[in-house]
């Protein structure tokens, strides 16, 4: 009998842990190829992590509720199959799994994570069971949901566990009715004078540290430019009925962007690219970013994969399914990583432009800006004049280790001209 490590896997770029959120088999318990053996959660996703081989559970090598880092063995499944794991088969006693010393630094910082974790105050539900996935938990914080409330939530998951889409089923709910004021505060807090302190959530901690490790990494350098988008804007009025009822999907513009970055990052290869020390690495697949507001105001950046392969139906199916899960919680660890370039639509919130955070390790990140109408100066065969038009403002943020002024500024030109040159007599 041969015995195999199950590991907790990569879950996603800057994801390097996980919360053991509940075992979904014993000790004992037979497993099949494929079946989920434990969930787990970060702050972006929960999901479940499946055996690549068929055995028995014979020992859990941690406990609900613990932090696990990406590649650390989690559980050990005595097996009949042939396995290749870098580690050799144990014997026929289950061994105690000894890690390596580590060093002073890592050691210290590991202790530093385990104190944080045992001080994060848990959330207790009515029925004892005093556990809530960090996910639901921050999503409480975040919409001021109190333990009263979220005592009363009835759970779909395994054993009455409150998921992510019971809590922001909730959340939606509640928003068509009075707010219950909450019993106690939904964040930890502290008052001095007029001044009230909260703590980030995790998920806030992350991505102010990721973006504070961009800004130290890249040299960020901005190119803006101004596009007319009339035209384009038109034929979607024209077409965005049609593309409904015959797709039954939304036609924003969003797809339309996102399918033109694709075709100009095609003519601009080193922004589709990355740096590790003084080496470039360009990469031969287009995998767009598409930053996506969360209801707790944070942002995630699911990934549409090989993009310059979709066409424009391909591009609204795909914004549209990833937006709409990752709002409700329900992307998966593969649909947040790999992305080689992000785009993000600051317009949604009416920004005319902005100076985005370039996301690591990318080069390069675009920023689309509101579209607005605007008196302008129309050059014709007759003369100028001035006219209403609608405009937008693109910004382009990129590394400068290795895009100069002119790359940088050339890629937003192309991107004004695939705009200001769409096909408007095609049909849909």
């Amino acid at each position: 009998m041969a015995q195999y490590k199950l590991c907790l896997p990569a879950m996603g770029e800057s994801v390097n842990e996980a919360t053991v959120t509940q075992w979904l088999k014993n000790e004992g318990d037979s497993i099949a190829p494929d079946e989920a053996v434990v969930e787990v959660a970060t702050d972006k996703v929960d999901t479940e992590v499946p055996s690549e081989i068929s055995g028995v559970l014979i020992k859990k090598l941690v406990q609900d509720n613990e932090v696990v880092a990406v590649g650390s063995p989690m559980a050990i499944i005595e097996t009949d199959e042939q396995i290749d794991q870098d580690e050799p088969d144990a014997t026929d006693e289950t061994p105690d799994v000894e890690q390596p010393p580590l060093a002073v630094e890592e050691a210290a910082a590991l202790m530093s994570q385990a104190e944080e974790v045992v001080s994060i105050p848990q959330i207790s539900n009515s029925n004892g069971d005093s556990y809530y996935s960090p996910l639901v938990k921050s999503i409480a914080k975040q919409e001021g949901v109190s333990e009263v409330e979220l005592s009363r939530i009835v759970g779909s998951g395994k054993s009455g566990r409150v998921t992510k889409k019971d809590i922001l089923l909730y959340i939606e709910k509640r928003a068509f009715n009075k707010p219950v004021a909450p019993v106690s505060s939904p964040m930890p807090t502290s008052f001095s004078g007029p001044t009230k302190i909260t703590e980030m959530s995790r998920m806030e901690q992350l991505i102010a540290d990721h973006m504070h490790k961009s800004l130290q990494t890249s040299a960020h350098v901005q190119s803006f430019i101004e596009v007319d988008v009339t035209a384009l804007w038109d034929w979607r009025e024209s077409f965005k009925q049609a593309f409904m009822q015959k797709q039954g999907e939304k036609l924003t513009f969003t797809p339309i962007f996102m399918m033109l970055t694709a075709q100009a990052l095609g003519d601009f290869p080193m922004l589709n690219a990355s740096v590790e020390g003084h080496k470039i690495i360009q990469k031969k697949n287009i995998n767009l970013g598409m930053a996506t507001a969360l209801p707790d105001g944070n942002l995630i950046v699911p990934v549409i994969k090989d993009a310059d392969q979709l066409s424009l139906i391909g591009f609204a199916k795909k914004v549209n399914d990833l937006a709409q899960r990752a709002r409700k919680g329900n992307l998966s660890p593969d649909d947040v990583q790999n992305g080689t370039y992000t785009v993000t639509n600051i317009g949604m919130f009416d920004s005319l432009m902005g100076t985005p955070i370039i996301n690591q390790p990318q080069v390069g990140i675009l920023a689309l800006g509101a579209i607005r109408k605007v008196p302008a100066v129309v050059e014709t065969d007759q003369g100028d004049f001035i006219g209403i038009r609608r405009k937008m403002i693109i910004s382009h943020s990129y590394d400068h280790r290795i895009i100069n002024g002119a790359m940088g500024g050339l890629f937003i030109k192309k991107m004004k001209e695939l705009i200001e040159n769409w096909d408007t007599s095609q049909t849909i």
